[in-house]
């Protein structure tokens, strides 16, 4: 019926009312950014209500198109963090000239995020990704005068080709295997054979590629280093966690048949991912190039929680998205405004940077508490519930769940060198006071606040237990 296509379809929808409607601003006379960005913002909390109004579960086109309470609440998870970055960086988007074509890009790539989450076919899935990956390439060269975030643009759309091509490659094989693209038929026929693992194998080195799962990570590093840095927090939080949302839908809906190759190829890469993701933060000097490595091992826990492949470890990573968006945007916000306002982006520029900044300085050394996992903040309550996931399925091998856990200790230590840089370390000319704005600061605080809350109120947790049920 075409009221279930508008109710089942509303955030969709939404989006696509703001894409045309940044059209028609730029097509037209224009307006102020500032009046731009006050009215974006404003359309993007009134999309966190929808949710609660209409129905949230059913299929259209024939179940190419899925949704479920569940599903809503991911994408809800998205919206926030488009909103918090667009918050965050409100200096940087308002003086830019080009606002409403990133804009327009920005949410295109979220609205094919949204259609990747909510895939019920490989064909939509397959569009949906491209959809949400081609974009993110254009706006990784929105620093127009810079030439390194050309190179950024240009490395990602490289990757993403050659990623897209094996997706392709994978997608081919399975359809001929199966005869069918929905992911409710699929299961049914696969059988285990050694063509079914294959075109499982290059199907699944697609996700890793999107979710800079090593030693699919080398693209990384680079392009969080040349984008802007909204770009680099859309990229590490919001891309991320779409692709991540979707992957547990796939192995264990689409690919179950085939659980013991998929419990073991995510160990593998488990434990690949967290120690290379380490080791490489260990280095960094330059604080993009040190947050896209610190998104590389938090990838690693997230793929604790889905080779669980139970209902905790579907919770427990949606759980740990949640506290990611606020953490890590909690961080990115304040090399954000620093570098906005300073051009300063290494470990190095922030010696003594609490002497002028208190309220940075406490915002980032909380988010960075939450990221490394110390209790009481979020971050440990959301690495918890990854391992106890991970520990709790039948195959757990304990070796892996105790390597796990002491990648955590190591990760403690490369963020504390930052902490160390901004609190203990002396600078003879250390950054000056910084005004963020009232958009950003409003957004640092509830940054602030999910890092320390969302893990201490229990209900969070259990009510995404009962979405994923």
């Amino acid at each position: 019926m075409l009221s279930d296509f508008f109710i089942l379809m509303r955030q969709e929808l939404m989006i696509t009312f703001i894409i045309f409607l940044l059209l028609f601003i730029k097509l037209g006379k224009g307006i102020r950014n500032e009046t731009l960005l006050g009215l974006i913002n404003l359309l993007l909390t009134l999309s966190l209500a929808l949710p609660f109004f209409g129905e949230t579960k059913g299929g259209l086109f024939a179940s190419m198109f899925v949704t479920s309470p569940l599903i809503f609440f991911q994408k809800n998870i998205l919206l926030l963090g488009t909103l918090l970055i667009c918050m965050l960086n409100y200096e940087w988007l308002r003086k830019h000239p080009a606002l409403p074509e990133f804009l327009m890009l920005l949410f295109s790539a979220l609205l094919g995020m949204f259609f990747l989450i909510s895939s019920g076919n490989l064909l939509i899935f397959y569009l949906s990704l491209e959809l949400s990956t081609i974009p993110i390439a254009a706006m990784a060269n929105f620093d127009l005068k810079k030439k390194i975030s050309s190179e950024a643009a240009t490395k990602m759309i490289l990757s993403s080709a050659f990623s897209s091509g094996i997706l392709l490659f994978g997608i081919s094989l399975i359809y001929g295997l199966v005869g069918s693209l929905q992911f409710e038929v699929i299961p049914q026929l696969l059988t285990g054979t050694a063509l079914d693992l294959i075109g499982f194998i290059f199907f699944f080195t697609a996700f890793a590629f999107k979710l800079s799962v090593v030693p699919f990570h080398l693209w990384t590093a680079d392009v969080y280093e040349g984008s802007p840095i909204p770009v680099a927090a859309f990229l590490s939080v919001i891309s991320k966690g779409a692709v991540a949302f979707i992957l547990i839908t796939v192995l264990y809906r689409v690919f179950q048949p085939l659980g013991e190759v998929t419990y073991l190829m995510l160990v593998i890469m488990t434990l690949a991912t967290l120690i290379i993701g380490n080791l490489f933060a260990l280095r960094q000097s330059n604080l993009k190039r040190f947050l896209a490595f610190s998104s590389i091992s938090q990838i690693g826990f997230i793929l604790v929680g889905i080779s669980a492949g139970n209902i905790l470890g579907i919770a427990s990573v949606v759980f740990f998205i949640l506290i990611y968006v606020f953490s890590n945007l909690g961080a990115f916000g304040v090399v954000s405004i620093v570098s906005e306002a300073t051009g300063k982006e290494t470990i190095q520029d922030y010696q003594g940077f609490y002497k002028n900044n208190k309220w940075l300085s406490w915002v980032m050394a909380l988010s960075l508490f939450s990221l490394a996992g110390i209790p009481p903040l979020a971050g440990f309550f959301g690495k918890f519930f990854l391992i106890l996931s991970g520990a709790g399925t039948k195959n757990a091998k304990v070796w892996f769940i105790l390597i796990v856990a002491l990648n955590m200790v190591v990760s403690l230590y490369y963020y504390l060198r930052i902490i160390r840089a901004i609190f203990m370390d002396q600078n003879s000319q250390p950054i000056a006071k910084i005004n963020p704005g009232k958009e950003a600061n409003f957004a640092l605080a509830i940054c602030l606040a999910g890092s320390l809350l969302v893990g201490l109120i229990g209900p969070i947790f259990e009510y995404i237990l009962e979405l994923s049920r």
